[in-house]
């Protein structure tokens, strides 16, 4: 989860938080995917820790046999 810092001027309820109020100068955490949505909202919110990279899944290699048609 990616955390951010309220920085309006009074508490304001985040439904998508579950209805949690969140008050001036508090840091809450957000999740991964909603991160920009956040701070796209500069007035309101501040990058406290941006959400961690997604580690590089694994996928097997595979090779193509070509015809000999």
């Amino acid at each position: 989860m990616a955390r951010v810092r309220f920085v309006g001027p009074e508490p304001v309820t985040v439904p998508e938080l579950y209805g949690r109020v969140v008050q001036p100068d508090e840091v809450v955490e957000v999740p991964d995917a909603r991160y920009e949505g956040y701070v796209c909202q500069p007035a309101n919110w501040e990058s406290v820790e941006e959400p961690k990279p997604e580690p590089a899944k694994k996928t097997a290699a595979k090779t193509l046999k070509g015809s000999d048609d």
